[in-house]
This record gives C-alpha cells, structure tokens and sequence, in this order.
C-alpha cells in the first residue's frame, strides 16, 4: 500500500500532465527562466556522475526564427537521412501496433483521415516548424562515450520535460531533428565530436488548438514488467 505524501502528489501531477506539445504561442520565455529549469533538470541521475549532457538553446524567439527557416529549407533540398545515430529500420510487432495507433489518434484529433497522406505530411513537416516555438534546445552527448552516455542523456531529457511543465511551459521533444544532425550541427558550430540526440522544442502553449488536446496511452505495469 502506498502511503500518500505531499512529493507522490506532485510528481504525479507532473508525470500525468505533461504532455508533447504541437501548437504554441509565439512569446518568448526570459532567459531566466529557461536557466532555471536546465538547472532543475541538470540534477538527472548521470552514471559515475559525468553528466555527458550538452545544450545548445536558442535565445530568442528571432534567433529560432532564423534556424526554423534554415532548417526547413534544408529538409526540403536534403531530405535524406544524415542522423549520427542509427534510426530503427522499422518497428515491428506491440513498438508498432503504438505507433501506428499514436499516429491515427494524432491525424484524427486534427480531422486528418487514415488515408489523407497530403494532409498528414504537412502535419510531420511541422516538426521543421519547430511547431512555431518560441525556443528550442539541442540535445548531444560526447561521441567518445558510448551507449551509456545515451541512457543518461535519456534521463536528463526526462528531467527537462517535467521541469519546463513545473515551470508552466510547454516542450516537444523530437527525434526528427536529429535526421539532419549533421545539418543542425554546423548551423550551431558544434563539433562533429558530439553525436546529435534530439532537440526539445518549447514555450507557452496554445492551450485552445485541438492538437495540443490529444494524449497517448501507456503500457500498463503488467505489460512492462516480470517479477521474479
């Protein structure tokens, strides 16, 4: 039986609310504020404590503006894969069956059929959008780490979602960026030594739009988990 405190509530708060966000509004966050929740997501577990984590973060709302465009003009003349690390070649049995389903949930809760491939393509470039956020973080660990590092940067990408929420803003964290990682790592001049993990776009979000309305589901414990 668990035992309520006040910390259980909170992190479930957390945990339950957050959300990735796919519509926002165009204010700029004080820098300030940004800092203070890298620094509340800096506290992440780190494995013998290296905390391999980098962040790049653009500024202001013009400076996102000047790498969204760049960034779709590339996609649009390169589309091809360019990421530092390997992207599944497909996702095969359950891994599927969720994201097929995450998929059409998003698609329907726009009014975007199944087989509507113009509509639900316009839909995945806004991921070169950046989703009209103000601001967006660019995720690398040091190559020469390995895995390991990975698993760590995974835990303080965790930590920055749910302090953004704590804070009241809205993140996207999104792997599509790091299809063009080695694009996003020349327009930012970060050396070919980092390996490019994602980049997290965020702000204030448009709290109306009907995409930022949508949820996934989750496993249940049973479903994920073996006692032994």
């Amino acid at each position: 039986m668990t035992t309520p405190t006040p910390e259980l509530a909170a992190l479930d708060r957390l945990t339950s609310g957050r959300s990735t966000c796919r519509a926002y509004r165009h204010d700029a966050l004080d820098v300030e504020l940004i800092r203070s929740i890298v620094a509340m997501a800096s506290r992440s577990a780190s494995w013998c404590n290296v905390q391999p984590w980098q962040l790049v973060i653009t500024e202001t709302a013009e400076s996102t503006g000047r790498f969204r465009e760049a960034l779709m003009q590339r996609v649009q003349d390169h589309p091809e894969n360019e990421s530092d690390l390997p992207f599944p070649p497909s996702y095969q049995g359950i891994y599927g069956e969720r994201r097929r389903g995450a998929g059409i949930a998003l698609y329907a809760s726009l009014g975007i059929g199944p087989k509507d491939r113009e509509r639900s393509a316009e839909q995945a470039f806004r991921n070169f959008r950046l989703f009209d956020a103000p601001h967006v973080a660019i995720v690398t660990v040091p190559a020469e780490l390995g895995p390991y590092a990975l698993v760590d940067a995974g835990g303080f990408v965790s930590s920055f979602l749910l302090a953004a929420y704590a804070h009241g803003v809205a993140t996207t964290p999104q792997g599509a960026l790091a299809r063009h990682a080695h694009f996003v790592r020349d327009y930012f001049d970060i050396p070919d030594t980092q390996h490019m993990i994602c980049a997290i776009s965020f702000g204030y979000a448009e709290d109306e739009h009907p995409v930022n309305r949508f949820r996934t589901t989750r496993a249940g414990v049973d479903d994920l988990t073996r006692f032994a």
